[in-house]
Formats: C-alpha cells, sequence, structure tokens
C-alpha cells in the first residue's frame, strides 16, 4: 500500500472493497511488525504508525457506512435502536412529549365545556 489512506477515498467504496483493503492493511502491520524483531530499516518502523492509522480510518468509514444504513432502515419505524436514538440528557429522556404535556384529564375537559372564561363588554 503506497502512502496514507484518504477517508473520502474510501467513501465511495463497497464494503466488499473496503474489507478487502482492511485485510490487505492487516497483513502489511503483520509483516512489518516481524522486520521490526527482525531489526528492520527505521523507515519501515515509522511506517508502522501510518499502516496503523489507515486501519482505523478503514474501520471508521465501515462503521459509518453501516449506522448509516441502519438509518436508513430504521427511518420510518417507530422505534429506534438506542444507539441510534438522540443522547440528550436523562432527565431530557424522561420528560413528558409535547403531545403528552398538553394532553388534559376528563374532569379538566367537562369543567371547560361547563365553565367558560365569562367575556366582559368594557364600557368606553
Amino acid at each position: 500500500m503506497p502512502g496514507k489512506v484518504k477517508a473520502y477515498e474510501l467513501q465511495s467504496k463497497s464494503k466488499n472493497d473496503l474489507t478487502k483493503q482492511l485485510n490487505e492493511l492487516k497483513g502489511e502491520l503483520l509483516s512489518l511488525r516481524v522486520q521490526k524483531i527482525a531489526g528492520g530499516a527505521p523507515s519501515k518502523l515509522t511506517k508502522i504508525n501510518v499502516v496503523r492509522k489507515s486501519i482505523a480510518r478503514v474501520l471508521t468509514v465501515m462503521n459509518q457506512k453501516a449506522r448509516q444504513n441502519l438509518r436508513e432502515y430504521y427511518k420510518n419505524k417507530k422505534y429506534l435502536p438506542l444507539d441510534l436514538r438522540p443522547k440528550k440528557t436523562r432527565a431530557i429522556r424522561r420528560r413528558l412529549t409535547k403531545h403528552e404535556a398538553s394532553l388534559k384529564t376528563v374532569k379538566q375537559h367537562k369543567k371547560d365545556i361547563h365553565f367558560p372564561i365569562r367575556k366582559y363588554a368594557v364600557k368606553a
């Protein structure tokens, strides 16, 4: 693998291509580690870091794509998986929804109907 892997180049690749590239990078990292133990050139040793970061980029892009696919799948469903829901805070998540907060009890509804707010005509 020549040079560093760019994340924007990985975005356009398919899942199979990404998996293939990940395996190549892992194989390269393995060979570099063997060379490190055998006493390889310093240029090879500095390449270990680049390969590790490239592996991380590939895995990140794979995870982003998987999450994006899950978001598309659950888009119009009633429930979302917990990891796709907005985090916010625990108190906000447990708060009543706008709809629930606006509901009136049967007793309050009857009271509103039978005893409406009085309208006064003010003399000018």
